[in-house]
């Protein structure tokens, strides 16, 4: 009787293995198939000429407006070339002290601007100008190229527009 149990469970065995070999190899087949199918229509696919349209618009794309709001203020040279100082000055750096002022002044000049120091004669404060135009929309796109060119600092991208009276 034992060796009937002992091998009855042997064939059993024998049976579940197999059946478990053969789905696999059913799978696989399977797999395989649907790859080659996969294979055959991206070479298919591929071998086609794909024309692109170039896209084309009718609508214009206008620059935006650059803002031209200015303050009024009676400034002098204080610091800077003589004959720089013009109606619309781009104003980057206000200080209460003169030696602040002319070393932001001299920071800007190594960096290529034409900087020169002003002063407000009623309030005390000496402005450091980065760019001076005697047109109102020359110095406003200055000034946003000015903040465009340096995007990280804060206090730069305040900078405004001063209209010496």
């Amino acid at each position: 009787m034992k060796k009937f149990f002992v091998l009855g469970l042997g064939v059993l065995l024998l049976v579940a293995t197999s059946c478990k070999s053969s789905k696999e190899s059913a799978y696989k087949a399977a797999y395989d198939k649907a790859k080659q199918q996969e294979l055959v229509q991206g070479q298919a696919q591929a071998s086609e000429p794909i024309e692109i349209a170039p896209v084309t618009s009718n609508t214009k794309v206008e620059a935006p407006a650059v803002d031209t709001s200015y303050r009024e203020e009676k400034v002098v040279l204080a610091s800077g070339s003589e004959g720089s100082l013009k109606a619309f000055s781009v104003v980057c750096g206000s200080f209460a002290s003169k030696t602040n002022a002319e070393a932001l002044q001299s920071d800007l000049i190594s960096e290529g601007y034409n900087a020169i120091v002003v002063q407000n004669a009623s309030t005390g404060m000496y402005r450091v100008v980065c760019a001076s135009y005697d047109d109102k929309q020359k110095a406003a796109e200055a000034r946003a190229q000015f903040k465009a060119e340096h995007p990280g600092n804060a206090d730069f991208q305040k900078a405004w527009l001063l209209y010496n009276k």
